[in-house]
């Protein structure tokens, strides 16, 4: 196998040159422009004037907020699966799938030629922030594991195909990289997770795998069964990959898992880069260590906005850009693409952390907020409060979802109840008392609204704690039909029917 890293370290000189020089709000709005030029032909654009805007203040006077539920109303059901100059010139080829994690609706999401693109260039801006930092790389010099969804697609009518986003990305592949990606084209296709995994990870074993991609929960599944194949009970990735270089992650928090990466990188080169591919487009990556914050993909098609989250409902929310949005504000991410979504409220909430380049980094979704009472806890505090706990405790954690849990008599507080796999031994009635105690320690140091409703106890009473088995949160969404791919467990129910789903499974579920 020909290494094609020192090709791609051409490409990365000249493209990190061309962010270096970059204008992040001249940028933003030249983007804009393009994809308003583009689409004014459209039916979209006639609707919304498209040809008679010339800022970012005409766009946004122009173009409403709009969620899925009203693009799919509007523009895509009524001529469903066939769209042809709706919201983007030409015929709209790929539908990406895609299931909202606390209602389970699923979405068909256009993907054009234009999204395709914007998908692999910010592959490849994360492979050159990666040879940037790691001048002797040689991640081309092996394969590329690709552990997302099946590659299969099913044909809706000539030309227009709907399937998981990251089958399509797959699918969509320059034709130059692809001897250097794994699985094989015929075993890709496969759609049973479990099957994949037994399939895919003893085939994997005997390979020159230098950079594997997923969400962090599953592929802790594949490396549990590397660990199984090999007859290690304390495995470390180099045991089965030992030129492995970059483990790609996305789609949830990192940090709950981060402690045991950590554990699986001893003795290994590798390094973890996140991206935040949402199905609706390529937002950013990560261009420096963990923690620091993802670098926004200012010129792949896509124009952002940001909405203070209280506002995101309001009758005239106000909108900011790249060029006003401020740093340290929890804003709900708006985007306007090259697939034909314009001002989408995407449902993830975001901070910035600098304006330039701008860096962002993901605190939850406008649904993962928990405030039965009153109390206003984002997803970010909750992760990092169930992050530290853990860390306390020197407990690993394969993932954890938390509710509100109602008074069942007048006069009682309510109370928030965490069902957490722990990875092994879970602790016992006291060690997740004190786990719940630590949880509740930090969410009160960090959240002012919290600190005053757990006061005394009144309002709300400290947390609860429910430990399940390992493989618990697997087999409950396996049987939900939501296992692997892009699906993830919903760290925050709101959904009370959901939840109660969930604890009677914890019940009857083999420990």
């Amino acid at each position: 196998m020909i290494d094609v890293t020192p090709f791609m370290r051409m490409y990365a000189r000249r493209r990190l040159g061309i962010l270096a020089a970059q204008n992040p709000a001249a940028t933003q709005e030249r983007e804009l422009l393009h994809l308003l030029k583009r689409a004014e032909k459209t039916r979209f654009g006639r609707d919304h004037s498209f040809s008679r805007l010339r800022s970012v203040h005409d766009f946004q006077k122009a173009v409403p907020l709009r969620r899925y539920e009203d693009f799919w109303q509007d523009y895509i059901s009524p001529r469903f699966p066939v769209i042809d100059d709706e919201l983007w010139p030409g015929k709209t080829p790929y539908f990406a799938l895609s299931s909202g994690t606390t209602k389970g609706v699923t979405k068909h999401l256009p993907v054009t030629p234009d999204m395709a693109r914007s998908n692999r260039q910010g592959g490849l801006d994360l492979l050159a922030h990666h040879l940037n930092a790691r001048p002797k790389s040689r991640v081309l010099g092996g394969l590329s594991f690709l552990f997302g969804g099946s590659t299969d697609v099913v044909e809706l009518a000539p030309g227009v195909h709907e399937g998981d986003l990251s089958g399509i990305a797959v699918r969509e592949l320059p034709w130059w990289i692809k001897p250097w990606t794994f699985p094989p084209p015929e075993l890709a296709l496969i759609a049973d997770w479990e099957e994949k995994i037994e399939r895919l990870i003893p085939l994997a074993l005997g390979r020159d795998v230098r950079m594997i991609s997923g969400v962090p929960s599953w592929l802790l599944l594949a490396f549990d069964r590397l660990a199984a194949l090999l007859g290690k009970k304390r495995f470390r990735l180099v045991d089965a990959w030992p030129h492995m270089e970059m483990v790609v992650h996305g789609g949830v928090s990192f940090e709950p898992y981060e402690g045991r990466f950590r554990e699986l990188f001893e003795g290994s080169r590798a390094e973890t880069r996140e991206v935040y591919p949402a199905s609706e487009g390529f937002v950013a990556v990560a261009d420096r260590g963990h923690g620091q914050g993802l670098r926004m993909l200012l010129d792949h098609g896509i124009f952002f906005e940001f909405v203070p989250v209280e506002e995101i409902d309001a009758d005239e929310p106000r909108r900011f850009w790249i060029a006003d949005a401020e740093p340290s504000v929890n804003y709900a991410i708006v985007l306007s693409t090259c697939a034909g979504l314009w001002s989408y409220v995407l449902g993830d909430t975001v901070r910035l952390v600098e304006r330039n380049p701008p860096r962002l980094v993901v605190t939850g979704r406008t649904s993962y907020m928990l405030s039965a009472f009153g109390e206003h806890l984002i997803g970010e505090e909750i992760e990092e409060a169930v992050a530290r706990a853990a860390a306390a405790m020197d407990a690993r954690l394969d993932d954890f979802c938390v509710a509100a849990q109602y008074p069942s008599r007048d006069g009682e507080p309510g109370r928030h109840h965490y069902v957490v796999e722990f990875a092994g031994t879970a602790p016992d009635e006291e060690g997740l008392a004190r786990f719940a105690a630590l949880v509740d320690e930090r969410l009160i140091k960090a959240n002012a609204d919290y600190a005053a409703h757990r006061a005394k106890d009144l309002q709300l009473a400290g947390p609860r704690v429910s430990a399940a088995p390992v493989g618990f949160f697997a087999a409950w969404m396996k049987s939900r039909g939501r296992l692997g791919g892009q699906n993830k467990v919903p760290r925050v129910m709101r959904d009370q029917t959901l939840f109660g789903g969930l604890l009677e499974f914890l019940a009857n579920f083999p420990r």
